[in-house]
This record gives C-alpha cells, sequence and structure tokens, in this order.
C-alpha cells in the first residue's frame, strides 16, 4: 500500500511540474511584445486583448505572406505591401487585386499600426483586428470571403496545427484567423531612422542643411505631420484635384458633406520608399509634391484652413527651402526596418509563383 502511495504522488508531483512549466512557459510567451520607442506615443491598439505571442507573430506572417487568402491564389497581402518598399507597393499609383483589376486608391504602408485609431484612407475601419477584411472581400482586391478562407485554412492540417500551437484552438476561426494577422502587422514598427537616433541621443547625426530642414518642416508642415508617427492622424483636404465623382473621401464613410475630398492625413516616415504619393498616386516624387502645396493646391469648400494664405491657396515655401525640407525627409527613412528578416517572407513561398506579381496591391485601397 505505502508503495502505491509513493508513486500515486510521484505522478502528482510530475503532473504539476509539468502544468507549472507549461504554465511558465505560456507566461514567458504571452509578455512578448513590440519595443516601443520612446519618442512615440503609447499605443491605441489593446495588446491585453490579444497577447502577442512568437507563435502567433510567426502564424500570422506566414498568411500575410500566403496567397491562400485570394479567390485564385495568385495574390497574398504581401505581393505588393513589400518589405523593401515599406509595406507599400512602389511605383504603382492606383492598387491592382485578382484578375489584374484596379483599384480606386494608392495603397498605403504598413508600419506603427498599433499606434493609430483609424485604417484607411477614408478611416472606415476602427480596429486593426478588422482591417484585413477590406482587402480580403474586395472584389477588386483578393476576391474573397471570410467564411471560404476559414474552409481552406480549416482543411489544411498544416495551419490547424499552427493555430493550435499559437491559440490553443481546434478549429480556426474568423477570431483567432483575424488575430493572428494582427500579431505579426503589430510587430511592424519603423523607429529607427536617422532622425530617430538623432532625437533620441542615440548617436544619430544630422548635417546643418538637414538641421534647417527640420526646422522648415516645424514650421510649414508639423500642424498635420505632427508627433514622432509625423501624422496626426486626422483627415484633410490638402487640394489634390478632385471632381469627387468616384471618389469623395472621407464623406463616403460619415455621410457629411463637410468631409468631401478629405483623406487620412499619411505618416511620412519613410517617405523615400512610398512614392507615388497622395490618395490617388498622381504626385510621383517628393519634390512635385512641395510644388503641389506651393502652386498646385486646388480651391474647394473643404480645403483644409492651413492650406490658405491671405485666401489663396497654396503654402509660401521657397526652392531652396523645399531643398531642405527635403534633406530632412530623407533622415526619416528606417533602412533596419525595409531589411529586417522578422518581417520578410518565409522561405516556403519565395520560389512560388505568382501570377501577375509585378501587378498586384490590394490591402488599404480605402
Amino acid at each position: 500500500m505505502f508503495k502505491h502511495k509513493k508513486v500515486l504522488i510521484s505522478l502528482c508531483i510530475s503532473a504539476y511540474l509539468a502544468i507549472s512549466a507549461f504554465q511558465i512557459s505560456n507566461i514567458q510567451r504571452t509578455f512578448f511584445k513590440p519595443e516601443i520607442p520612446s519618442n512615440f506615443p503609447p499605443p491605441v491598439y489593446e495588446l491585453k486583448a490579444n497577447p502577442l505571442t512568437e507563435e502567433g507573430i510567426e502564424l500570422g506572417r506566414t498568411l500575410f505572406y500566403d496567397p491562400i487568402l485570394s479567390s485564385d491564389g495568385s495574390t497574398s497581402c504581401g505581393s505588393c505591401h513589400q518589405q523593401f518598399a515599406a509595406f507599400a507597393h512602389q511605383d504603382h499609383p492606383m492598387s491592382h487585386g485578382v484578375d489584374n483589376q484596379f483599384g480606386r486608391r494608392n495603397a498605403l504602408p504598413l508600419f506603427n499600426l498599433l499606434f493609430s485609431k483609424t485604417f484607411f484612407w477614408d478611416g472606415g475601419v476602427h480596429s486593426l483586428d478588422f482591417s484585413p477584411l477590406n482587402a480580403l472581400e474586395n472584389e477588386v482586391e483578393l476576391n474573397e470571403q471570410l467564411d471560404n478562407v476559414l474552409k481552406k485554412l480549416n482543411d489544411s492540417e498544416e495551419y490547424r496545427d499552427k493555430f493550435k500551437k499559437a491559440f490553443g484552438v481546434s478549429e480556426i476561426t474568423s477570431k483567432v484567423f483575424l488575430q493572428s494577422l494582427t500579431q505579426f502587422m503589430a510587430t511592424l514598427v519603423s523607429a529607427n531612422s536617422r532622425y530617430d537616433k538623432f532625437i533620441r541621443n542615440e548617436g544619430g547625426l544630422l548635417t546643418a542643411e538637414e538641421k534647417e530642414g527640420l526646422e522648415l518642416f516645424e514650421q510649414k508642415c508639423s500642424s498635420c505631420h505632427a508627433t514622432g508617427l509625423f501624422t496626426d492622424g486626422s483627415f484633410r483636404n490638402n487640394g489634390v484635384p478632385n471632381n469627387y465623382r468616384f471618389d469623395k473621401g472621407r464623406e463616403e464613410i460619415t455621410l457629411n458633406a463637410s468631409d468631401r475630398g478629405k483623406y487620412k492625413v499619411p505618416s511620412l516616415r519613410n517617405i523615400e520608399f512610398t512614392a507615388p504619393y497622395m490618395h490617388d498616386g498622381s504626385i510621383s516624387s517628393l519634390e512635385k509634391v512641395l510644388d503641389h502645396y506651393t502652386s498646385g493646391v486646388e480651391q474647394s469648400a473643404t480645403l483644409d484652413p492651413l492650406l490658405k494664405q491671405n485666401n489663396q491657396p497654396g503654402l509660401a515655401i521657397t526652392d531652396p527651402e523645399k531643398k531642405k525640407i527635403i534633406a530632412f525627409l530623407m533622415t526619416l527613412s528606417d533602412r533596419e526596418f525595409i531589411t529586417d528578416k522578422r518581417f520578410s517572407e518565409p522561405e516556403l513561398f519565395l520560389n512560388t509563383p505568382k501570377p501577375n506579381e509585378k501587378n498586384h496591391s490590394h490591402t488599404n485601397n480605402r
């Protein structure tokens, strides 16, 4: 009897230790989180509601680059949200989707999403978790349905195993599917430009011209491109010519005529990599962007008041000042971010044929 009791006690202790080890392991993984830069505001996204884990992040990265999310298996989020372009689609004015269909807006880059209250040019989505649905179910983008994507994933033993390890579930639901993509996108923090290292006293240096450009930027541009994110997250009409026949901007969400032609102020971080510019991709270079703000601003009822001087549209910026501002903007390039292997396409997709790869762009078409 005594011998049996010793065996039973030994088994109980072993079970307890195993459970404790599992819990400790989970706690360690649960507290994995991206580093929040000291020159950034606090995150908006509630990380406690979707604790980041190594398994969840890696699963999200795999899904981000997997063309299984598109209706014809040709396109993934990463097909056009290219890391080398700060997760924008370089040289594409308008987004393209499956069957090479055109969207109507330029694809926004993907970084520092943890700090955003709204998403897309018109701010039609208020949660990072739901942001992938726009591309997924848009008929000119991924052209899929969420239910069908979940079916494809549940039919995959490999994906079922990955979700089991990341979320402890036997069935892949919409909640864990979206949370996994969020976990990867939450890690896309870009904050190691030369400017960042200068402002944080980490050894970054700016030239005299770049410092003058910073001063001019603060005078001419920082009212909208504010905070360490270089956007205040607001919606403004910046005078890009628009007859509003096909795209009314923020008005399409609020149904308020006072929002006609207003679009979200984009971040200027990594601006060197994300051409073409504006919501319609109509401006090809930074030089032309500044030319627009001095002589190309179109008057309209909703034009931002900051772009009016003496009742005339446009800003007073001389050509030498433009050169200095652009020199400063180049210091916002985060080359560590665009080469970080943690964000790159997984090996299993690198040699996968991608039909019409050069022409595809989808997410953030709103």
